[in-house]
Protein backbone atom coordinates (compact mmCIF):
# COMPACT_ATOMS: atom_id res chain seq x y z
CA UNK A 1 0.00 0.00 0.00
CA UNK A 2 1.97 3.62 -0.95
CA UNK A 3 2.46 5.76 1.52
CA UNK A 4 2.94 8.40 -0.35
CA UNK A 5 -0.83 10.62 -1.57
CA UNK A 6 -0.38 12.77 -4.23
CA UNK A 7 -2.90 15.76 -4.16
CA UNK A 8 -3.24 18.68 -7.20
CA UNK A 9 -3.55 17.74 -11.07
CA UNK A 10 0.16 17.47 -12.30
CA UNK A 11 1.69 17.95 -15.32
CA UNK A 12 2.03 14.62 -17.76
CA UNK A 13 5.88 14.80 -16.72
CA UNK A 14 5.49 15.22 -12.87
CA UNK A 15 2.48 13.05 -12.53
CA UNK A 16 3.87 9.95 -14.52
CA UNK A 17 7.15 10.84 -12.25
CA UNK A 18 5.36 11.10 -8.72
CA UNK A 19 3.41 7.63 -9.85
CA UNK A 20 6.58 5.76 -10.86
CA UNK A 21 8.45 6.59 -8.01
CA UNK A 22 5.53 6.63 -5.15
CA UNK A 23 2.83 4.61 -6.88
CA UNK A 24 -0.55 5.61 -7.53
CA UNK A 25 -2.43 7.00 -4.68
CA UNK A 26 -4.18 10.14 -6.06
CA UNK A 27 -6.82 12.58 -5.42
CA UNK A 28 -7.44 15.69 -7.69
CA UNK A 29 -8.16 17.65 -4.85
CA UNK A 30 -7.59 17.95 -1.00
CA UNK A 31 -11.55 18.37 -0.64
CA UNK A 32 -11.54 15.03 -2.15
CA UNK A 33 -9.69 13.53 0.96
CA UNK A 34 -12.94 11.84 2.44
CA UNK A 35 -13.18 9.33 -0.83
CA UNK A 36 -10.80 7.16 0.41
CA UNK A 37 -11.19 4.57 2.91
CA UNK A 38 -9.72 5.00 6.14
CA UNK A 39 -7.55 2.22 5.99
CA UNK A 40 -5.64 3.39 3.36
CA UNK A 41 -5.54 7.11 4.52
CA UNK A 42 -3.87 5.66 8.07
CA UNK A 43 -1.16 4.46 5.87
CA UNK A 44 -0.12 7.71 4.59
CA UNK A 45 3.11 9.33 5.47
CA UNK A 46 3.54 12.27 3.09
CA UNK A 47 1.36 14.13 1.11
CA UNK A 48 2.44 15.56 -2.38
CA UNK A 49 0.22 18.57 -2.56
CA UNK A 50 -0.31 20.81 -5.45
CA UNK A 51 -3.59 22.55 -4.19
CA UNK A 52 -3.87 25.68 -2.83
CA UNK A 53 -6.93 24.69 -0.50
CA UNK A 54 -6.52 25.15 3.30
CA UNK A 55 -4.44 21.61 4.64
CA UNK A 56 -5.31 22.58 8.22
CA UNK A 57 -6.34 20.14 11.50
CA UNK A 58 -8.76 18.17 9.75
CA UNK A 59 -6.84 17.21 6.66
CA UNK A 60 -4.29 16.21 9.15
CA UNK A 61 -6.11 14.18 11.47
CA UNK A 62 -7.72 11.95 8.96
CA UNK A 63 -4.16 10.69 8.08
CA UNK A 64 -2.59 9.61 11.57
CA UNK A 65 0.64 8.71 10.38
CA UNK A 66 1.14 11.72 8.21
CA UNK A 67 5.14 12.98 8.50
CA UNK A 68 5.43 15.23 5.71
CA UNK A 69 3.32 17.52 3.62
CA UNK A 70 5.44 18.32 0.20
CA UNK A 71 4.48 21.58 -1.19
CA UNK A 72 4.85 21.89 -5.04
CA UNK A 73 5.87 25.65 -5.25
CA UNK A 74 7.39 28.33 -2.92
CA UNK A 75 4.18 29.12 -1.34
CA UNK A 76 2.85 27.30 2.00
CA UNK A 77 0.31 29.93 2.92
CA UNK A 78 -2.54 27.28 2.46
CA UNK A 79 -1.18 25.12 5.02
CA UNK A 80 -1.99 25.42 9.22
CA UNK A 81 2.09 25.29 9.99
CA UNK A 82 1.12 25.44 13.93
CA UNK A 83 -0.87 22.51 13.37
CA UNK A 84 1.46 20.83 11.24
CA UNK A 85 4.01 21.83 13.88
CA UNK A 86 1.89 20.73 16.93
CA UNK A 87 1.59 16.61 14.89
CA UNK A 88 4.99 16.74 14.51
CA UNK A 89 4.39 16.93 10.90
CA UNK A 90 7.06 18.56 8.52
CA UNK A 91 6.39 20.87 5.72
CA UNK A 92 8.50 21.61 2.59
CA UNK A 93 8.36 23.74 -0.79
CA UNK A 94 9.91 24.21 -3.66
CA UNK A 95 12.10 27.72 -3.45
CA UNK A 96 15.39 28.52 -5.38
CA UNK A 97 14.60 26.56 -8.77
CA UNK A 98 11.76 28.98 -9.49
CA UNK A 99 12.66 32.37 -8.91
CA UNK A 100 14.72 33.76 -12.27
CA UNK A 101 11.07 32.90 -13.72
CA UNK A 102 8.81 34.29 -11.60
CA UNK A 103 11.20 37.68 -11.20
CA UNK A 104 11.21 37.83 -15.06
CA UNK A 105 8.07 37.29 -15.66
CA UNK A 106 7.13 40.49 -13.20
CA UNK A 107 9.49 42.75 -15.22
CA UNK A 108 7.81 41.55 -18.39
CA UNK A 109 4.44 42.12 -17.03
CA UNK A 110 5.79 45.67 -15.90
CA UNK A 111 7.63 46.18 -19.43
CA UNK A 112 4.25 45.58 -20.89
CA UNK A 113 2.16 47.45 -18.83
CA UNK A 114 3.62 50.27 -19.12
CA UNK A 115 4.62 50.15 -23.05
CA UNK A 116 0.83 49.25 -23.13
CA UNK A 117 2.07 46.05 -25.18
CA UNK A 118 -1.50 44.87 -24.96
CA UNK A 119 -3.03 47.54 -27.14
CA UNK A 120 -0.71 47.82 -29.40
CA UNK A 121 -1.17 44.06 -30.13
CA UNK A 122 -4.65 44.69 -30.44
CA UNK A 123 -4.31 47.50 -32.97
CA UNK A 124 -2.02 45.62 -35.68
CA UNK A 125 -3.89 42.47 -35.34
CA UNK A 126 -7.82 44.64 -35.79
CA UNK A 127 -6.08 46.99 -38.20
CA UNK A 128 -6.89 49.71 -36.09
CA UNK A 129 -2.81 50.65 -36.70
CA UNK A 130 -3.43 52.20 -40.21
CA UNK A 131 -5.94 54.73 -38.63
CA UNK A 132 -3.23 56.12 -36.06
CA UNK A 133 -2.16 53.68 -33.77
CA UNK A 134 -2.86 53.56 -30.17
CA UNK A 135 -1.65 56.85 -27.69
CA UNK A 136 1.82 56.88 -26.52
CA UNK A 137 2.94 54.61 -23.54
CA UNK A 138 4.76 55.74 -20.79
CA UNK A 139 8.73 55.09 -20.43
CA UNK A 140 9.75 52.40 -18.54
CA UNK A 141 14.06 52.67 -17.66
CA UNK A 142 15.09 54.95 -14.82
CA UNK A 143 11.44 55.03 -13.03
CA UNK A 144 11.23 54.84 -9.31
CA UNK A 145 10.35 51.05 -8.28
CA UNK A 146 9.10 49.54 -5.28
CA UNK A 147 9.80 46.18 -4.16
CA UNK A 148 7.27 45.04 -1.30
CA UNK A 149 9.05 41.87 -0.04
CA UNK A 150 12.68 41.55 0.03
CA UNK A 151 12.73 38.05 -0.37
CA UNK A 152 14.35 35.63 -2.97
CA UNK A 153 12.21 36.79 -5.90
CA UNK A 154 12.18 39.95 -4.65
CA UNK A 155 15.98 40.32 -4.56
CA UNK A 156 16.21 39.12 -8.14
CA UNK A 157 13.16 41.33 -8.85
CA UNK A 158 15.26 44.09 -7.83
CA UNK A 159 18.33 43.39 -9.62
CA UNK A 160 16.95 43.14 -13.15
CA UNK A 161 15.51 46.69 -12.96
CA UNK A 162 18.70 48.02 -11.95
CA UNK A 163 19.92 47.03 -14.70
CA UNK A 164 16.95 49.45 -16.43
CA UNK A 165 18.69 52.37 -14.25
CA UNK A 166 15.58 52.32 -12.09
CA UNK A 167 15.85 53.49 -8.43
CA UNK A 168 15.46 50.68 -5.88
CA UNK A 169 13.40 51.36 -3.19
CA UNK A 170 11.94 48.11 -1.12
CA UNK A 171 9.90 47.06 2.43
CA UNK A 172 10.32 44.01 4.21
CA UNK A 173 10.55 43.41 8.14
CA UNK A 174 14.03 45.07 8.45
CA UNK A 175 16.56 46.40 6.57
CA UNK A 176 19.13 44.37 4.28
CA UNK A 177 22.08 43.96 3.23
CA UNK A 178 21.61 45.51 -0.39
CA UNK A 179 23.39 47.00 -3.01
CA UNK A 180 24.60 51.01 -2.18
CA UNK A 181 21.71 53.13 -3.44
CA UNK A 182 18.87 50.70 -2.35
CA UNK A 183 16.32 52.79 -0.10
CA UNK A 184 14.87 51.13 3.02
CA UNK A 185 11.37 51.94 4.06
CA UNK A 186 9.79 51.05 7.39
CA UNK A 187 6.20 50.41 6.17
CA UNK A 188 4.60 49.94 3.12
CA UNK A 189 2.85 53.00 2.69
CA UNK A 190 6.02 54.66 3.07
CA UNK A 191 7.52 52.81 0.51
CA UNK A 192 4.56 53.74 -2.17
CA UNK A 193 5.21 57.35 -1.49
CA UNK A 194 8.28 57.16 -2.97
CA UNK A 195 7.85 55.34 -5.98
CA UNK A 196 6.28 55.24 -9.18
CA UNK A 197 5.83 51.42 -9.87
CA UNK A 198 4.99 48.82 -6.92
CA UNK A 199 6.02 45.25 -7.07
CA UNK A 200 4.47 43.02 -4.71
CA UNK A 201 6.61 39.96 -4.08
CA UNK A 202 5.63 39.37 -0.37
CA UNK A 203 4.71 36.24 1.15
CA UNK A 204 1.27 35.24 1.28
CA UNK A 205 -1.38 34.08 4.34
CA UNK A 206 -3.11 35.91 7.36
CA UNK A 207 -0.60 38.24 7.94
CA UNK A 208 -0.33 39.98 4.78
CA UNK A 209 -3.81 40.16 4.15
CA UNK A 210 -4.86 42.95 2.32
CA UNK A 211 -1.56 44.75 2.78
CA UNK A 212 -1.88 46.89 -0.48
CA UNK A 213 -4.82 49.39 0.69
CA UNK A 214 -6.90 52.27 -0.78
CA UNK A 215 -4.19 54.29 1.30
CA UNK A 216 -1.63 52.48 -0.17
CA UNK A 217 -2.78 52.79 -3.57
CA UNK A 218 -3.48 56.58 -3.48
CA UNK A 219 0.30 57.33 -1.89
CA UNK A 220 1.01 55.20 -5.30
CA UNK A 221 -0.30 57.94 -7.43
CA UNK A 222 -2.58 58.96 -10.42
CA UNK A 223 1.51 57.45 -12.86
CA UNK A 224 1.64 54.21 -10.80
CA UNK A 225 1.58 51.03 -11.53
CA UNK A 226 0.94 47.68 -9.17
CA UNK A 227 2.86 44.67 -10.13
CA UNK A 228 1.77 41.41 -8.16
CA UNK A 229 3.47 38.57 -8.32
CA UNK A 230 3.12 36.66 -4.97
CA UNK A 231 -0.34 36.20 -4.02
CA UNK A 232 -3.70 37.68 -4.62
CA UNK A 233 -4.92 37.72 -0.76
CA UNK A 234 -2.18 40.61 -0.69
CA UNK A 235 -4.75 43.00 -2.41
CA UNK A 236 -7.49 44.29 -1.52
CA UNK A 237 -9.45 43.92 -5.00
CA UNK A 238 -12.15 46.01 -3.95
CA UNK A 239 -9.83 49.24 -3.24
CA UNK A 240 -7.73 47.95 -6.63
CA UNK A 241 -11.13 48.21 -8.84
CA UNK A 242 -12.02 51.91 -7.34
CA UNK A 243 -8.35 52.77 -8.00
CA UNK A 244 -8.89 52.08 -11.42
CA UNK A 245 -12.11 53.02 -12.23
CA UNK A 246 -11.02 56.32 -10.55
CA UNK A 247 -7.87 57.16 -12.12
CA UNK A 248 -6.25 56.83 -8.68
CA UNK A 249 -3.65 55.18 -10.14
CA UNK A 250 -2.53 54.21 -13.81
CA UNK A 251 -2.52 50.23 -14.32
CA UNK A 252 -2.04 47.04 -12.99
CA UNK A 253 -0.21 43.65 -13.99
CA UNK A 254 -1.56 40.56 -12.48
CA UNK A 255 -0.55 37.18 -12.15
CA UNK A 256 -2.61 36.24 -9.18
CA UNK A 257 -5.84 36.95 -8.15
CA UNK A 258 -7.93 36.32 -5.24
CA UNK A 259 -10.54 33.72 -6.65
CA UNK A 260 -8.47 32.05 -8.94
CA UNK A 261 -9.38 30.51 -11.90
CA UNK A 262 -12.80 32.72 -11.47
CA UNK A 263 -11.06 36.14 -10.91
CA UNK A 264 -13.70 39.15 -10.48
CA UNK A 265 -14.45 40.36 -14.24
CA UNK A 266 -15.06 43.73 -12.86
CA UNK A 267 -10.96 43.90 -12.26
CA UNK A 268 -9.66 41.47 -15.94
CA UNK A 269 -12.08 43.74 -18.00
CA UNK A 270 -10.41 46.80 -17.26
CA UNK A 271 -8.52 48.17 -20.19
CA UNK A 272 -5.45 49.23 -17.76
CA UNK A 273 -4.94 45.60 -16.18
CA UNK A 274 -2.73 43.69 -18.02
CA UNK A 275 -3.92 39.69 -16.74
CA UNK A 276 -2.27 36.05 -16.62
CA UNK A 277 -3.18 32.95 -15.21
CA UNK A 278 -0.81 32.63 -13.07
CA UNK A 279 1.84 31.63 -14.95
CA UNK A 280 5.23 33.05 -12.59
CA UNK A 281 6.38 29.77 -12.89
CA UNK A 282 5.30 27.94 -15.51
CA UNK A 283 8.05 27.05 -17.61
CA UNK A 284 8.91 23.80 -19.07
CA UNK A 285 12.54 23.73 -16.93
CA UNK A 286 11.03 25.42 -13.98
CA UNK A 287 8.18 23.03 -13.15
CA UNK A 288 10.78 20.10 -14.05
CA UNK A 289 12.81 21.67 -11.41
CA UNK A 290 10.36 22.42 -9.16
CA UNK A 291 8.29 18.69 -9.40
CA UNK A 292 12.26 16.80 -8.84
CA UNK A 293 12.70 19.01 -5.97
CA UNK A 294 9.16 17.95 -4.53
CA UNK A 295 9.44 14.22 -5.02
CA UNK A 296 13.36 14.76 -3.60
CA UNK A 297 11.87 15.73 -0.07
CA UNK A 298 9.43 12.86 -0.40
CA UNK A 299 12.27 10.66 -1.05
CA UNK A 300 14.66 11.91 1.62
CA UNK A 301 11.87 11.79 4.45
CA UNK A 302 11.30 7.89 3.23
CA UNK A 303 14.73 6.94 3.24
CA UNK A 304 15.35 8.88 6.61
CA UNK A 305 17.47 11.54 5.37
CA UNK A 306 17.52 15.06 6.05
CA UNK A 307 14.56 16.90 4.06
CA UNK A 308 16.27 19.39 1.71
CA UNK A 309 13.88 22.18 1.80
CA UNK A 310 12.31 22.25 4.96
CA UNK A 311 9.65 25.46 5.69
CA UNK A 312 10.08 26.72 9.40
CA UNK A 313 7.32 25.74 11.76
CA UNK A 314 7.68 28.58 14.11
Amino acid sequence: MSEVLIIGTYADMDAKALRADFGDLALPKLADLGSLPPERLSQVRAVACKSHEAFGPAQMDAMPALELIARYGVGYDAVDLPAAAARGIAVTNTPDVLTDDVADLAVAMWLGLLREVERGIASVRSGDWAKGGPPLARKASGRAVGILGLGRIGRATAERLAAFRCEVHYHSRSPKDTPAGWHYHATPLALAQAVDDLFVTTVGGAETENLITAAILAALGSDGHLINVARGSVVDEAALIAALEAGTIRGAALDVFRNEPNPDPRLTRLPQVLPLPHIGTATIETRAAMGALQRDNIRALLDGKPLLTPVPLG
